[in-house]
């Protein structure tokens, strides 16, 4: 059987079987969420964090809000991809000399390798929301690299290897206050020094309300025989403020700016109470993806109410085929 996902095998991804009866596309881990209030001494809020596979286990980076309300990254590892061992300590980042080169804050990371270096990529501080982008090898040594766009601009995302040579970031620029600017661009670099060639990608809206107010990229894009697969999040503005919903859309393999399927509806939406009761309510929030390309099987890692970190899992096959039927142009 020809593979869908074009990528590594994980044969102990993290995984549960839709219930009985569920025709959910994508559907929630029944123990969710994985990480709770106060997981560390120094931290109150886990959520909004990224994980790979390493090594027949797990490692991760974690946004992590402290008691006094400030956010900052953590590293994490875990064997099985649900119980997670967090450092209590920040990760101390150093400047391409060795030098220490600490961040004001940091918060809803991404993580990717690309070749034999693993690139973090989060919200950082310079001098008002900019996307920070830093390097490990070794996960002791943590190089904080020259950010690659001017703020103010969130939810940087890099792809998962170099597209005609070169790298890809997808990002959302926005202003100084709440990110009224809600759509998604893509810029490209030779070396994650110089960056341009600046695209629009898509944008907020649609015949629906879930994604009006804004999108941004969620998730490493994962690449398959369709095109590149990418998780994003939609938010909608209700007279009880904002709700924050994810999606699917599939890029282009070559032209990752052009759309070449979008659903319309959202695939998850805060339901449960663990997503629609905490420090910030009514939030869902994608940040991590891990796969198996023999099975085709995705777990997705995602933040809830801005409090804890859960876990849902979906097919390839037949979220591809849903993506399709629920298709429109935008």
């Amino acid at each position: 059987m020809s593979k869908t996902i074009i990528g590594n095998d994980l044969p102990n991804i993290p995984w549960e079987e839709r219930a009985a009866g569920d025709t959910s596309i994508l559907w929630r881990y029944s123990n969710n969420p994985l990480i709770d209030w106060n997981p560390t001494p120094s931290t109150a809020r886990i959520y909004n964090s990224a994980v790979l596979p390493l090594d027949g286990e797990f490692i991760g980076v974690f946004r992590a809000d402290h008691k006094n309300g400030r956010a900052n990254i953590h590293f994490g590892r875990s064997r099985d991809g649900i119980t997670f061992d967090i450092e209590d300590d920040v990760i101390n980042w150093v400047d391409e000399e060795g030098k220490p080169n600490p961040i004001s804050y940091g918060y809803d990371p991404r993580f990717v390798k690309i070749e034999d270096t693993y690139y973090v990529v989060w919200c950082d501080d310079m001098k008002g929301a900019s996307i920070g982008l830093g390097k490990t090898k070794d996960f002791k040594t943590w190089t904080r690299l020259s950010n690659p766009l001017m703020p103010f601009n969130r939810n940087g995302v890099l792809f998962p290897r170099k597209i005609n040579g070169k790298y890809f970031l997808l990002s959302r620029p926005s202003d100084s206050a709440h990110t009224p600017f809600g759509d998604i661009y893509i810029s490209e670099s030779p070396d994650m020094v110089y960056w341009g060639k600046h695209r629009w990608v898509m944008g907020k809206g649609g015949q629906g309300w879930w994604q009006g107010m804004k999108i941004g990229g969620g998730p490493v894009p994962i690449e398959t025989t369709e095109g590149w697969l990418l998780f994003y999040h939609g938010v909608s503005t209700t007279c009880n403020g904002f709700v924050y919903s994810f999606g699917a859309v599939i890029l282009d393999i070559h032209e990752p700016w052009k759309v070449k399927y979008r659903a319309g509806d959202y695939l998850l939406t805060p339901e449960k109470e663990y997503e629609t009761t905490g420090f910030v309510p009514n939030v869902c929030f994608p940040c991590a993806n891990i796969y198996d390309a023999s099975t085709g099987r995705i777990a997705i890692y995602y933040g809830a109410a801005d409090t804890y970190t859960a876990l849902a899992f979906c097919q390839v096959d037949e979220l591809i085929n849903w993506i399709k039927k629920k298709h429109e142009n935008v």
